[in-house]
């Protein structure tokens, strides 16, 4: 008898049937906003060969992005710099975040509304860490920030917001972020117990080069990235390392042993050029032994939030009813 009559053989959709239906009209918003969003990131613009001179054109462009709130607090924690949101009242949980760009643009600025509205609607007190960006600080400079952040919040929090347990949370560089200093919160600080939860946003896990970031990807759709950008950012970030060294369990969490880490949400969309870094991940956290949800957008490119329908409603109704999940355990 074989595993399927035994009924072992499972099937694997990546998406729901719902999801599937949507599909036509995520199809019509992306390719409707793709235009300007790529202007976002320089559109045709030539860039400098210079990779510092590259790198603050590409900030310039992308700060048109950013919608700074007064609501937020500049605080520093152990000499990096953070925007802080606080709810009325005791907070239930710190959720620590990390921007997207690449470890090379971005700043917490171009997330203030979500982290705003994450304070108020979760009651949890939101700190977005303005870590230290490549080319000028290469690897390890941002996860050490990351980790600094995280020694002053553990030792601190309980006092400064009534909580004493966290999330970490951050799309694509800043997903990576997440992942990372998770790993050297369970290593280094010994505290991976204080970590209630991962949200991880198509982030870059594969530092070497995933397929789907070299261009081998299901689809041809439009999507933000591309192969030359996810070089510029890699050889920016890791300027020294080979393939194989960019690929080491330090600098890449998809070859990081996994256990003994918090639930995780991961999501990405079909047509991202990072999907196979989640797609890869999201299983072998849970081979490890972790509590994985995995939400795959289809038709959907890199920075889906960006492309409001009813596939990114979905994701947003899916991500909270994890955080309330997780909050009342």
């Amino acid at each position: 008898m074989g595993n399927e009559e035994k009924g072992y053989a499972t099937s694997m959709q990546l998406w729901p049937a719902e999801l599937e239906a949507m599909r036509p009209e995520a199809r019509a918003v992306v390719d409707a906003g793709m235009e300007f969003v790529s202007a976002l990131f320089g559109g045709d613009t030539p860039m400098p060969s210079d990779p510092i001179e590259r790198a603050k054109v590409a900030r310039q462009a992308f700060s048109a992005t950013y919608a700074p709130v007064p609501e937020a607090q500049v605080r520093n924690f152990n000499g990096v710099e953070c925007r802080v949101f606080v709810p009325e009242g005791k907070a239930e949980a710190v959720y620590v975040h990390f921007h997207g760009g690449g470890m090379v643009i971005g700043a917490p600025e171009m997330s203030d509304g979500a982290n705003l509205d994450l304070a108020k609607r979760f009651n949890v007190a939101v700190v977005s860490v303005n870590y230290r960006k490549a080319p000028e600080y290469p690897f390890p400079a941002g996860p050490d920030d990351g980790i600094a952040v995280m020694q002053w919040l553990l030792e601190n929090s309980q006092s400064e917001f009534g909580a004493d347990t966290f999330f970490l949370g951050g799309e694509s560089a800043g997903g990576y972020m997440a992942a990372a200093v998770a790993l050297r919160i369970r290593d280094d600080l010994k505290a991976i117990q204080k970590v209630r939860g991962l949200v991880l946003t198509y982030g870059v896990h594969d530092w070497g080069h995933s397929p789907s970031q070299r261009g081998d990807r299901i689809t041809n759709a439009a999507d933000m990235l591309d192969p030359e950008g996810m070089r510029f950012y890699a050889d920016c970030y890791l300027p020294t390392m080979s393939t194989e060294e960019r690929r080491a369990p330090h600098v890449s969490p998809l070859f990081a042993s996994l256990e003994n880490l918090p639930p995780s949400f991961l999501s990405v969309g079909s047509a991202d050029h990072l999907l196979d870094d989640t797609l890869m991940l999201a299983p072998r956290l849970a081979a490890a032994g972790n509590d994985v949800e995995l939400f795959v957008a289809p038709e959907m490119p890199h920075g889906f939030q960006a492309f409001p329908c009813a596939i990114t409603t979905a994701w947003q109704q899916s991500l909270d009813s994890w955080l309330t999940r997780q909050l009342r355990k």
